[in-house]
């Protein structure tokens, strides 16, 4: 797509977002010119929140929720994507009882698990029992793997777990040395490895946030598309956006930019300055919809 320039849309700014391919605009104006029609979802940690060095302390942007409250009954529909259990998300988010949310849906675990804030219900299928498996054998892997000060395991929801190693002495050098020992433990026991920004998880198959994206719209009849996400897991997501391009349905690519994830902001068709500039964003869509 050609060199990508930031563009930061900080909160207050009423500078309208130029992104820089021809689609991207094709899929703005559409965005824009019918926000009735626009199917609005995001990633969770990075995008709407500020990646911690704590998974469990990543809370929202302080001004996430209120300007997706403004934005949510313009448009079609609002999303939160995410590889977090969706109970987890919505508690963290405080996306619950909240005005003008009426419609969000979160889908957690990359779409296998959906909370609908209309009705406060959660569906969520049976948990792999590779997650058990794996999580039984994870200390004897880690130790074999080498004394590595830092790294933590985060278990989601019996549904996946996560080895974050952002807090090791050398964040880089621990997820290159576990990548292979882990992608082996997950592939005996059924499950896939998620590569993200210094974290390994280990997740059942068939399910991304790509499968996840395509049957919303399908759900909710949308024309148009805006998805903005920070991580390697997003990039089923942009794809997905690809695919329905190709199909007529005009959608716009953003990366809450990080440094981390090159290969993202590649993609893009807009890279915003992380969470600050997502809610920048929305917020001059909130206003562009009246």
């Amino acid at each position: 797509m050609g060199t990508h320039e930031t563009h930061s849309t900080e909160p207050g700014s009423s500078t309208p977002p130029v992104p820089v391919t021809a689609a991207g605009r094709d899929a703005l104006d559409a965005i824009t010119g019918r926000p009735s029609a626009a199917l609005v979802a995001l990633d969770f940690d990075g995008t709407l929140a500020p990646i911690v060095e704590n998974p469990q302390d990543a809370r929202p942007h302080p001004d996430a929720v209120p300007v997706l409250a403004e934005l949510a009954p313009k448009v079609a529909a609002v999303a939160v994507v995410t590889g977090r259990p969706a109970e987890v998300a919505v508690r963290h988010g405080g996306f619950a009882g909240v005005e003008g949310l009426e419609h969000l849906c979160v889908l957690g675990h990359y779409g296998a698990e959906r909370w609908d804030a209309r009705t406060g219900a959660l569906t969520a299928p049976a948990p792999h029992p590779g997650v058990a498996a794996v999580r039984a054998e994870l200390p004897r892997v880690l130790a074999a793997a080498g004394d590595r000060p830092g790294v933590s395991v985060e278990e989601k929801g019996g549904r996946a777990v996560a080895v974050h190693t952002r807090r090791a002495d050398d964040p880089r050098a621990a997820f290159e040395a576990l990548r292979a020992p882990l992608t082996e433990l997950a592939a005996r026991h059924g499950l896939i490895v998620e590569p993200g920004r210094m974290v390994l998880e280990l997740r059942p198959p068939g399910m991304d946030k790509g499968v996840a994206l395509l049957e919303h719209v399908r759900e909710t009849g949308a024309r148009s598309v805006l998805y903005a996400g920070d991580d390697l897991g997003d990039l089923p997501a942009f794809a997905a956006v690809e695919k329905l391009r190709a199909d007529g349905v005009p959608g716009l690519l953003v990366c809450s930019g990080s440094a981390e994830v090159g290969e993202l902001a590649a993609r893009a068709d807009l890279v915003v300055d992380g969470p600050a500039g997502v809610v920048g964003l929305l917020r001059w869509l909130a206003a562009q919809a009246g």
